[in-house]
């Protein structure tokens, strides 16, 4: 069986990800900057005897990133599957943004997926064979206040993984894209003031141009590893250069 690579494993969406392909039975490598938070989702999935192995990568760093898509392909196995899941996130107005604040969310929610698509797509074309799913954002389609930089760096990430899409599409490789809405993470929670931040994200602010969840709720990880799971697996061959809205409705089915 193939390798799944999984970028952003350390937490959020990425261990979700990661946990629930591991529970499917795929051989893992994963990645992340952190280590401590790597050897934390890895431990539980080791103890059970699954096959998972951790990489300390910045994906960022494209000498990183190829280093560690050689150690993977030499001394683990051929990477059939990769789950972009690496981003940061960074607040503002632009006119309140840093040169550092766009650059550093740019090089790893756009040129963080470039580097790994490029490492590992250049292996599958080889085989004539694989999977890739970007999770970017519904903020990729739809105009977010305070968010330009993760929005614009999204909206990157999904054109660039479509266009992959089309060149690799004869080769039998599927590239589609997972857009989150507001989902219970890290990230999402380093949004909210207090104890009323998940209800205040359900229900939307008027004055901030944001309609709410009509779904009710704040999506949760494991919602978007399932989909994330779904476009990587055999049950969506048919399916590339899509865009899975997982956000409860947040969007309006726009992409």
């Amino acid at each position: 069986m193939t390798v799944t690579l999984v970028t952003g494993a350390g937490s959020g969406i990425g261990a979700a990800t990661a946990t629930l392909l591991a529970e499917r039975g795929h051989p893992l490598a994963l990645f992340d900057r952190d280590e401590d938070a790597l050897a934390q989702v890895a431990k539980p999935l080791l103890d059970e005897g699954r096959s998972v192995e951790t990489h300390v990568v910045d994906v960022t760093s494209s000498a990183e990133v190829d280093a560690a898509v050689e150690r993977v392909e030499t001394g683990f196995g051929p990477i059939g599957g990769l789950a972009n899941v690496a981003g940061v996130l960074r607040m503002g107005r632009v006119s309140e943004l840093s040169d550092e604040d766009w650059n550093a969310t740019f090089a790893v929610n756009a040129t963080g997926v470039f580097h790994v698509c490029r490492a590992v797509s250049r292996r599958m074309a080889e085989r004539k064979s694989g999977s890739i799913v970007t999770v970017a954002s519904n903020a990729a389609g739809v105009p977010r206040s305070h968010m330009a930089a993760y929005a614009a760096s999204k909206a990157a990430a999904t054109s660039l993984t479509h266009s992959l899409g089309v060149d690799l599409a004869p080769l039998g490789i599927r590239c589609n894209v997972v857009a989150p809405g507001s989902t219970d993470t890290p990230m999402l929670r380093s949004m909210w003031t207090d104890e009323t931040g998940a209800d205040a994200t359900v229900q939307g602010d008027p004055g901030q141009f944001r309609l709410g969840i009509p779904l009710g709720r704040v999506g949760a990880a494991g919602d978007v590893a399932r989909s994330v799971a779904f476009l990587l697996s055999d049950e969506a061959r048919h399916v590339t250069l899509a865009t899975l809205l997982v956000d409860g409705g947040a969007a309006l089915g726009a992409v």
